[in-house]
This record gives structure tokens, C-alpha cells and sequence, in this order.
């Protein structure tokens, strides 16, 4: 049976093979299931990691192998429905295909959440916001954490 907090929530889930602008599709908040809460991302500038203990409900249509979930800090990928106070839900990865939305970190120590392009020179974390400007990146300055399996998103923050 759902939590009655779950009925105020709407649940996104990753549709694969799609763009990620249109990539996200309602699913229901029946059969949930509790993963990790492990902080906050930032979607903007790079933030420290900083690892929290908690956990949130999701609908078990979005859990993988190693499913965790980050509150989304900023705009950066506005125009990948992803919205400043929404939760991700990741599974953890450690590669990314070119062009796929990804949790990085940098130097071991910030993270931050953008889409992940390979190019000649390094690596490009490109924000899907037109207004932000893309962070370029050796290779080695990099890892990849995760990859967006859903979202999680209150009602009021709905865009």
C-alpha cells in the first residue's frame, strides 16, 4: 500500500532509446519501493560531495541494480524536465554513452549532474540550458557515478 505522502507526488520514470527532453513518462505510485536518499546533486556549478543518510518511496518500475536518489539542486538541465528541488532517481554506473545524462564527478571530490560528450580534446558536461555554459574537462578529471532512471517531483514544483 502506498504512503499517503505518495499520492502527492508524481513519478517519472526514463522511457530508453529516447531524447531525454522527451524521454519521461507518468508511471503509478503503486508498488513502491525504498531506496536511498544519499543527498544533494547540483544542477548548476559543481558542488563537494556531501553524503546524507536517508531514503524516499519510488515505484519499483524505476529501480535497477545499485538504485539510489539525489535531490536536484539548480537549472541546469531545465530542459531535460529536470527541475531545482526534484529527486533522481540513479543507478549507479560507471561508463556513459555520449550525449546521456549522467552523475559526475570531478577531481574526486564535486559532483554535479549534466549530459556527458566525449570529444578529441577531453570531456564535455553540457547543461540542457541554454543560458549555462558547458564545463570542459580532461578525461582523467572525471568519473561517472550514475545514470537518470527517474524522477520523483512534488506537485507544486510541476513546470
Amino acid at each position: 500500500m502506498p504512503s499517503p505522502t505518495a499520492h502527492c507526488l508524481q513519478y517519472l520514470v526514463r522511457q530508453p532509446n529516447l531524447p531525454m527532453a522527451n524521454a519521461w513518462a507518468h508511471t503509478s505510485a503503486d508498488d513502491l519501493v525504498e531506496v536511498p536518499l544519499l543527498g544533494r546533486i547540483s544542477a548548476g556549478m559543481p558542488i563537494d560531495a556531501c553524503l546524507e543518510n536517508g531514503s524516499i518511496e519510488v515505484p519499483a518500475s524505476m529501480v535497477r541494480r545499485n538504485t539510489y536518489a539525489l535531490r536536484v539542486c539548480g537549472n541546469s538541465m531545465v530542459d531535460c524536465n529536470i527541475f531545482d528541488g526534484d529527486v533522481i532517481v540513479i543507478e549507479q554506473r560507471e561508463s556513459a554513452e555520449n550525449g546521456e545524462t549522467a552523475v559526475v564527478m570531478i577531481n574526486g571530490q564535486e559532483v554535479t549532474l549534466k549530459k556527458l560528450y566525449i570529444e578529441k580534446s577531453g570531456v564535455r558536461l553540457q547543461p540542457a540550458n541554454q543560458h549555462m555554459a558547458p564545463i570542459h574537462l580532461r578525461n582523467c578529471d572525471i568519473q561517472v557515478l550514475g545514470m537518470v532512471m527517474g524522477v520523483v517531483r512534488q506537485p507544486e514544483l510541476t513546470h
